[in-house]
């Protein structure tokens, strides 16, 4: 690790209000000396907007014009309101509140539901699917799992939208939304799930908002008690507003007009929530006055994927488009984004994971490597082939990091270490911070070396791993650092949820890639049906998809995958298309109007996308995959692992099959990597059930592979044919 990352990581805070202004660009400058007034930032993707109005807010405090606890910032994820805090306490200006819209709303409906309702609080549910149906159940409606969390979904929206159930049909076509059943029957089953609420005396968290608005309008003696404490707001990504959040934001700010607002039309991603730009949009008209600064120096990504990113705009029709802004890099030129085509879905998460198993081994940390796709259900095939190809990952949107058990154990055991360390066996014979760090977690399941396997025993490994890598870092950057230092800092990021990296390479969904970033970013399954997807029908609706194309290629620094599949299963008609948004982008292709387009510079590649030269050509077709008990097509991943259906009878020699776990823990072991990284469950299944009697038919089995084939090969037959493998043979 460089010095200048320790510097990022742990920053001097800046010894003055000027020196606060330091490092930034003109226009991020404007944003913080505007500190009168409305004011309006429109930031495109990598313009460093959460930089800007973090030093807006510390400039204020530190120049002494804005006292910290009359600030008010708030945006839309924990992560991002940790972060904000985070970059607020490195600059000096610990004490301002940053908080999620309904974090604050609860904070606020606590302290005054005494005086405002009287009585206790009722309960805040974490999950209201449950409380759906059993509305259904007494409304003698039958639902389905993906109906009920369709419905779901239908009566969040109309309450951040301030539908009650009468308006619901009208509303819901006028929005022109695809709902999951008679919109008479939602209307029904909303007002039977509100009546359900009553009766159990519990809220969910839009009644978080609809309360403290309806608290806020009905005591004025409250509203201005509420304002007496706020007095400056800053909104960060204002485009995802419902109405019911730009209604509770109105009711905080009263009469008064010290507001800042931060956003990008053509990051509108969440419309389907009730999120819509048009407050964004029509912030000047409420607002005439308001400063208005454009962000537009681009310091994420390079040349070549702002290229791609502004392309794919200039396309787009609507009014979010109409205010789209030009990026401009900021970056020294990278690759062309590499744009490639597969016979089917499975081949095409092959050949990603070919290459990023590739890039890790010329250097590229898999941290630093995303797979971003359109649904979660693609998530799937993805993570067959990284297992295969022995590459480590980890799904976004996990447990955060300072949540998880075993990191509040550790912190713990730091804690105590930290006071009574003198009394402590563990520290005798250990003097650097890092070495006492690792000594202490070695008692709570810490090893040299992680553990096999993927489950829950690997994770905890990795959380405890990564204590161990920010002490090292922390004492490189602040040398002399003792572990009370570090337990200090620690308790700061747990406040700011400012959790370090776990390495792994990322499988994300488009939308939940949203504000987060890395070096090599694949996009995957960008064809028609998936990109823009199938139930997108309205132009709306369309612009929308496009929109998070551009999310997606605007999370990549400086390496862009760009790939389709022909057709789904293998051996299937290669009837799919390369998604619309690329028309005119991608070289050779034509644009929107079917007159050549500016063409992108780059290279398409098929079948798998090799290292220059040394290209794999196009694989030939395969042939469909299927059940080799019912015959029946396959196009699960994990079935075609196994060539049947889940629920067809199974032949598998179960001690075969114990055996070769057996053998495998002891490969993981070896190589120090995941037991998944070997093989995975299904492709043991799979070998257990074809017992193999030769290299051929070993070879046929899905997720073996060449390499694994060359590798494990040998061990595996002779464990098929009721031998032991030769002694240290595998992975030598």
């Amino acid at each position: 690790m460089t010095a200048a990352t320790h510097s990022s990581l742990f920053p001097q805070v800046p010894d003055s209000a000027d020196a606060v202004l330091d490092g930034l660009d003109p226009e991020q400058r404007e944003v913080a000396t505007a500190l009168r007034g409305p004011v309006c930032v429109l930031a495109g993707a990598g313009t460093g907007k959460t930089r800007a109005i973090t030093h807006r807010i510390a400039y204020g405090v530190r120049a002494g014009l804005l006292q910290p606890s009359s600030v008010l910032a708030v945006t839309f994820t924990n992560r991002a309101a940790g972060e904000m805090r985070g970059r607020l306490r490195q600059l000096g200006a610990a004490g301002v509140q940053a908080r999620t819209f309904h974090s604050a709303a609860l904070r606020q409906l606590q302290y005054f539901w005494p005086k405002a309702i009287g009585g206790g609080m009722p309960r805040l549910v974490d999950r209201k699917i449950q409380l759906v149906a059993d509305a259904a159940a007494a409304c003698r409606i039958r639902l389905d799992r993906g109906e009920l969390r369709d419905v779901t979904a239908e009566i969040e929206w109309s309450k951040v939208t301030q539908t009650v159930p009468s308006d619901y049909a009208a509303a819901a076509a006028k929005a022109g939304r695809e709902i999951p059943r008679a919109a008479a029957e939602i209307a029904q089953l909303y007002t039977t799930y509100e009546e359900v609420k009553r009766d159990r005396a519990v809220i969910d968290f839009e009644d978080v908002l609809l309360l403290t608005v309806a608290v806020l309008q009905d005591r004025q003696d409250i509203a201005e008690q509420v304002r007496s404490q706020y007095q400056h707001f800053v909104v960060d990504e204002y485009q995802d507003v419902s109405p019911l959040q730009q209604r509770l934001l109105e009711l905080w700010l009263g009469d008064r007009d010290s507001l800042c607002v931060v956003g990008d039309a053509s990051q509108t991603i969440y419309s389907f929530t009730g999120a819509t730009p048009d407050h964004l949009l029509d912030f000047r008209t409420r607002h005439p006055g308001a400063t208005v600064v454009k962000l537009v120096r681009d310091y994420r990504s390079t040349p070549q994927v702002v290229h791609l990113a502004n392309g794919l705009l200039s396309q787009a029709r609507g009014r979010a488009a109409d205010h789209r802004l030009e990026l401009i890099s900021q970056r020294a030129a990278g690759p062309e984004p590499v744009y490639a085509d597969y016979t089917d879905e499975p081949a095409e998460a092959e050949g990603a994971a070919r290459r990023i198993r590739d890039l890790m081994a010329a250097g590229v940390p898999a941290s630093e490597i995303a797979i971003l796709f359109r649904t979660n259900s693609q998530s799937e095939t993805y993570e067959q082939a990284l297992a295969d190809a022995g590459v480590p990952y980890q799904l976004r949107g996990a447990e955060r990091f300072f949540d998880r058990p075993e990191v509040r154990k550790a912190g713990a055991a730091l804690r105590g270490a930290a006071r009574f360390g003198g009394n402590d066996a563990l520290l005798d014979d250990v003097v650097d911070l890092p070495s006492q760090v690792r000594a202490v977690l070695s008692g709570e399941g810490w090893t040299t070396e992680p553990p096999a396997g993927s489950g829950a025993v690997r994770e905890r490994w990795e959380s405890l791993a990564a204590l161990v890598n920010l002490a090292q870092d922390f004492v490189a950057a602040k040398p002399g650092a003792t572990l009370a230092d570090l337990v200090a800092e620690l308790d700061e990021r747990a406040t700011a949820q400012h959790a370090p990296t776990v390495q792994g390479v990322t499988l994300a969904s488009l939308h939940s890639a949203k504000g987060l970033e890395w070096d090599v970013v694949f996009l995957v399954g960008v064809a028609e049906g998936m990109m823009p997807i199938t139930y997108a029908k309205t132009d709306e609706q369309i612009e929308e998809e496009r929109r998070l194309l551009y999310v997606g290629v605007t999370r990549a620094r400086e390496r862009l995958h760009v790939s389709w599949a022909l057709s789904r299963s293998p051996g299937g008609r290669p009837s799919r298309r390369p998604s619309r948004f690329l028309d005119g982008l991608r070289p050779g292709s034509t644009g929107a109007a079917g007159r050549p387009g500016a063409v992108a510079p780059g290279g398409i590649e098929r079948g798998y996308p090799g290292s220059g030269p040394k290209a794999v050509p196009r694989r030939t077709q395969r042939t469909p995959a299927r059940c080799r008990v019912c015959g029946r097509t396959l196009t699960d991943a994990g079935e075609m692992k196994l060539m049947r259906c889940e629920d067809c009878p199974t032949d598998m020699d179960e001690g075969l099959y114990e055996r070769l776990r057996e053998w495998r823990e002891v490969q993981a072991q070896r190589s120090g990597q995941p037991a998944f990284c070997v093989f995975t469950e299904k492709t043991l299944m799979a070998i257990a059930e074809t017992v193999p009697d030769d290299e051929g038919e070993l070879a046929r089995i899905p997720g073996v592979g060449v390499r694994k084939l060359n590798r494990y090969g040998a061990d595996v037959l002779a464990i098929c044919g009721g031998q032991e493998p030769a002694e240290g043979a595998a992975g030598d």
